[in-house]
C-alpha cells in the first residue's frame, strides 16, 4: 500500500484538467519516469511554480472538478511518479477519480465548506497531513494548529488501495 501522509500543496482553482496535469504532447512517453518533470507545467496559477512548488509535497488539496477533460491514466501516473498519492478536492471527474484508485492512489472528496476551511486555515503554511485509513480520518497540522477531518471511500476503493491498485487486486482475487 502506498503512503498517504505528507506535506500538502494547495492548488486554489477549480476545473484543473488532465491536459494541465500532464500536457498531451507527453502522452507518447513510454515510462512514468519520463513524465515526471512535466507535472502541471502548463497550469497558470498566481504564485505557483511547477518546477519548485512540488518539492517535498506528497498531498494535493484543490477545489472542484479536478481531473476533468480527457480520460487518461497518465494524469494519475505523473502524480504518482512525483510522490503524490493523495489528492483531496470538493469533486473529481469520474474517470480521473477511478483511475487514481485503479493505480492504488486516493482521490478523496470533501464538502466545499470543508475545503474552504482547509484553504483558510492551512494554505500558505507548512501543512502536513496524516491519513488514518482504518478510522477514515485526516489529521492536518501546521504552526501548532491541528484538525481532524473525517472522510469516506467505498469498500471497493479501499480494497484497491490496500492491494496497491487494480492489477494487484485482480491478481489476488480472480
Amino acid at each position: 500500500m502506498k503512503n498517504f501522509n505528507g506535506n500538502v500543496l494547495f492548488l486554489d482553482r477549480s476545473d484543473i484538467n488532465t491536459d494541465e496535469i500532464i500536457p498531451a504532447k507527453y502522452l507518447s512517453e513510454v515510462s512514468k519516469e519520463a513524465l515526471k518533470p512535466h507535472l502541471l507545467e502548463d497550469i497558470r496559477l498566481d504564485g505557483f511554480t511547477p518546477a519548485g512548488d512540488f518539492e517535498g509535497k506528497s498531498v494535493v488539496i484543490t477545489r472542484a472538478n479536478f481531473g476533468c477533460g480527457s480520460s487518461r491514466e497518465h494524469a494519475p501516473w505523473v502524480l504518482e511518479v512525483n510522490g503524490i498519492n493523495l489528492v483531496i478536492a470538493e469533486s473529481f471527474a469520474r474517470i480521473f477519480r477511478q483511475n487514481m484508485f485503479n493505480c492504488g492512489m486516493m482521490a478523496v472528496e470533501l464538502p466545499g465548506p470543508v475545503i474552504d476551511r482547509l484553504f483558510k486555515d492551512f494554505a500558505g503554511r507548512d501543512t502536513h497531513v496524516e491519513t488514518d485509513l482504518e478510522k477514515n480520518v485526516f489529521t492536518f497540522s501546521a504552526d501548532g494548529r491541528k484538525e481532524d477531518i473525517s472522510f469516506a471511500i467505498s469498500d471497493f476503493d479501499r480494497a484497491l488501495v490496500a492491494a496497491g491498485g487494480w492489477v494487484d487486486y485482480a491478481d489476488a482475487n480472480y
